[in-house]
Order: C-alpha cells, then structure tokens, then sequence
C-alpha cells in the first residue's frame, strides 16, 4: 500500500537550545508517528533534501535520522520509489506471568547496591573509601585502555596488576611467587569458582570450617562436592577431627589468618598439621585470606601460602573488604605445578574482568596508595570497634571479637535470623550467627556485628536501636552464654 505523505500528520519541532541533538529530535518525531499510526504503512517520507529545506538542517541530519529509523526496522528504502513506513504486526498481549522469583542469598544478603548500614558484614567503610585518589587513577587508566591495541587480552588478567600483587603479597603476606601464578577474578566467590573448576574434584569431599563463611559450604555443593564439617576451637580448624572424619578428602577450604565468623588464627601446630595432611594425600588447601593484612591486634600472621613447602595451598584473596566491593576485583596464587592449569580455565570459561579497573587498581598499588590506605583503615577500624566496645558494655556482653566484628550470643531459642530481617527496619543490620553453622537448628544462636560502617556519631542511635530490636524497651539485651 502507498499512503501519501500528509505533512499535517507530523508536527516537527526542532529546539536548537537542547541538549539532544537534532538528528535525535527529527528521529523521535518521526518514530512517534509512526507507532502511533498517524503515518501508515508504505507512506513515503519526503527526501532528504525538501526535509532539511523545510526543517532548515542539513541533508545529512536527516539522513541520519532515516538510517537511524532504518536500523530500528520502521522504515525501508524502497530505491527510487523513497524511504518509505514499513509494515509492522499488530502488537499481541503478553500475559506478565504472576511467578515469585527468589532473589539469591536471601538469608544471607539484606539486599543488593544498598547503602550500608551499621554492623553490616562484608562492607568496608564508605566514608573513608579514597574516592578522589581513585577517580583520578580511574581516569588515567580510562585513556590508557583506549589507546591499548585492539586485541585479546590475558584472560588472566594485566600483566602490571599481577606484578604489582605478586611484589604487595611479598611485603603483606609473606608470599613469594611468579606473576604467571596470579590469576585475577572479579572477587572470592569468582575465585573459589575458578579454583573448584581448575581442580575437577566434583564427587569427592572437602573440609570445611565449622563454623565458616555460608556461601563456601554452599558453593562446594554446588560444584558437586560433598561438604565434611570440621569443627573450629580457640587454635583453628580441629586437623585431627578432619583426617578422622574425611582423610582422603580433596581439598579443604579454610580462614587461617582470621577464621570467620570467630577471628581466631590458626595455631602454627595445626597449620604444620594442616599442610602434612595435604602433602601426604595430595589433597589441596584453598586458603580464603579474606581480610588479608585487616588485623586489628597487631600485625596479621604470614598466609598459609608463605609456609608451603610442597605446593599444595591455593591462596584466594580480595580487594572487596580492603578496598571497595564496587571494584570487583580479585585474585588467585595458584601453585606453580596448577599455573598453567589456572590460566587455561580462565581463558576458557572464566576471563579476568574489566581492564580499566585493573590498570586502575595497578597504579594505586604501585604509587604506594594501597599500603597507606590498609594502615589507615586499621587505625580507623580499631577506633570504632573499641568505641562499639565501650558503648556495648553498658547493655550487652560481648562473647567475642572477631576480625572487624563483635560477637554476641543470645539466648537458646532465639531466632537470630528473624531478628536479622527485621533489623533494617530500625536502620542497622547485624548478622545471624546460626547460619555459619553446618546445622544452624542446632547452632548457638547470637549476632555479628561489624564495626566498618560504625561512625561515631551512630554508635549510640545504632546500639539503640540494636536494644529495641532484640531487648524489652532498653532493658539488659543479651545475656553470653556458652554455645
């Protein structure tokens, strides 16, 4: 069908003072009249030229709006007949299905690309985060990558950042290694993927800590491996108990430096015992450094990496607790007999991510920003866990401290989590003790509460709240108990 063109249909309105540019404006006319009928099907537009003549613009503006229409399907060119309105179906109903999907790690998570609250685990203080440091390395990094040849890049990440967290792991964590044995992730959860991937362990069993971080026992089931609790004292994961329980287990996940969620390191005896065990059934440790030099107590024990002798740890590190979890960056040590392994699992199916970022992250290290900002936020996170300290002792006994947190058990019965979801209501959000546990039913219930995002002003509004939430209108709160 050939409808004429009726000028009438389209009222054309070019505004010169806008910041959208003219091509966008002719485009939107012309797009609206079409999706609402008012130009029909096989209508032809007028050419490029008595357009431009009539909007006064160029011949070129407005062949870009045609070729912009073009692209999105609402108009063809038809040769010498013109551009003319193509034929569209008529739009069918979509029936909006009434299904409740879950959001991911809903017991564990109070949400995603929220603000933080006080006492939230996993979240570094954003106040303190270097934010004009960081822009300015961002942009640098930003006109270095695109001047960067058009090519593949390593999928195991910039060879600048791996250098530079090889040299930082050297003076941090006592970790001697290559380059080539650093392999970049978006972050833990990433890393432990990589890791489980490049072992190929699905069908066997892994120790785990009892208690320990939810989503490492979850993640292992995941991939496939059967989770062997092993339960953590005073000294660290309990060595003897996992070679009774599971002695011929494939790897072991564990938090030496600082268990989580308890905060204690492991004692050179059971790492000794930790790493013959390893040796001898050629089991692997993966070792998740999660808050890395982060120890408030003085300076933070060597990793487990440091004092390997027979390449059996995998070192997983990252960036989200010393740093920000917005850069999404992490990395992997992997043992020089599993380097070239690694690298083959992450140039197929798990490449390092966003290269701005690492170049970013590169020169942040290097300039000497990372050191001085790990000392900074010890002595920042140090002030505000004793004035959460000072204040809790009015109404709270604290069972522990634990890393960046203070863990305070509540009494049998209590439904730590359901407290826990209500929490942000009243504007904080501790965390649910039980469910580090294997068998959260069982488990002592109580609360962690982060110290990172307790500025000084909400100490008191946030141990206010904290009373209403678990106490009876301010009264004593919690009451230690033994587990």
């Amino acid at each position: 069908m050939n409808a004429p063109w009726d000028p009438g249909r389209v009222a054309f309105s070019i505004d010169r003072s806008q910041s959208t540019p003219i091509t966008a404006q002719i485009t939107s006319t012309l797009r609206t009249a079409i999706l609402d009928g008012r130009l029909r099907p096989g209508t032809r537009l007028p050419s490029w030229l008595d357009l431009a003549a009539q909007l006064g613009v160029s011949r070129g503006t407005v062949k870009a709006a045609y070729e912009a229409l073009t692209d999105e399907f609402l108009v063809f060119s038809a040769g010498a007949a013109g551009t003319r309105v193509a034929e569209r179906q008529a739009p069918r109903p979509v029936a909006v299905p009434t299904i409740d999907i879950p959001r991911p790690l809903q017991d564990l998570e109070r949400g995603f690309s929220l603000k933080p609250l006080p006492f939230q685990m996993g979240v570094p203080a954003q106040d303190a985060f270097p934010a004009k440091i960081w822009a300015r390395l961002r942009t640098r990094a930003c006109r270095a990558n695109a001047m960067a040849p058009l090519s593949p890049t390593d999928p195991r990440g910039e060879p600048e950042l791996r250098a530079q967290i090889a040299a930082n792991l050297a003076i941090t964590r006592g970790i001697s290694c290559h380059p080539d044995q650093v392999i970049l992730t978006s972050g833990y959860k990433n890393g432990l993927a990589l890791t489980l991937l490049a072992l190929g362990a699905h069908g066997r069993t892994a120790w785990v800590e009892d208690p320990c971080y939810p989503v490492a026992r979850q993640a292992l089931e995941i991939a496939g491996l059967k989770p062997v609790p092993v339960p953590v004292d005073a000294k660290g994961i309990r060595v003897d108990h996992g070679v009774r329980a599971a002695p011929d287990a494939a790897l072991a996940i564990v938090t030496p430096g600082q268990q989580a969620p308890t905060g204690v390191t492991l004692s050179p005896e059971r790492r000794a015992a930790l790493l013959a065990w390893a040796a001898r059934e050629e089991a692997w440790v993966i070792e998740d450094d999660y808050l890395g030099e982060l120890q408030l107590g003085g300076r933070a024990a060597p990793s487990m990496a440091a004092d390997d002798r027979s390449g059996r740890v995998i070192h997983v590190g990252t960036f989200s607790k010393t740093i920000s979890p917005t850069l999404g960056l992490g990395f992997v040590v992997a043992p020089l007999s599993l380097a070239a392994r690694f690298g083959e699992v992450a140039g197929y199916l798990n490449p390092a991510p966003n290269v701005t970022t690492q170049l970013a992250l590169a020169d942040f290290i290097g300039d000497g920003h990372f050191l001085r900002h790990l000392r900074h936020m010890k002595a920042l996170y140090r002030e505000r866990r004793d004035d959460l300290h000072a204040r809790l002792d009015k109404d709270i006994a604290v069972e522990a401290f634990a890393g960046l947190a203070v863990i305070a058990h509540l009494p049998k019965g209590t439904d730590d989590l359901a407290l826990a979801k209500r929490a942000p209501d009243l504007g904080i959000a501790p965390a649910p003790l039980s469910v580090w546990s294997a068998r959260p039913a069982d488990a002592q219930p109580g609360l962690v509460l982060c110290v990172t995002n307790l500025r000084k002003p909400l100490v008191d509004k946030a141990c206010d709240a904290l009373a209403a939430l678990i106490g009876d209108r301010g009264a004593t709160l919690v009451r230690a108990q033994a587990a």
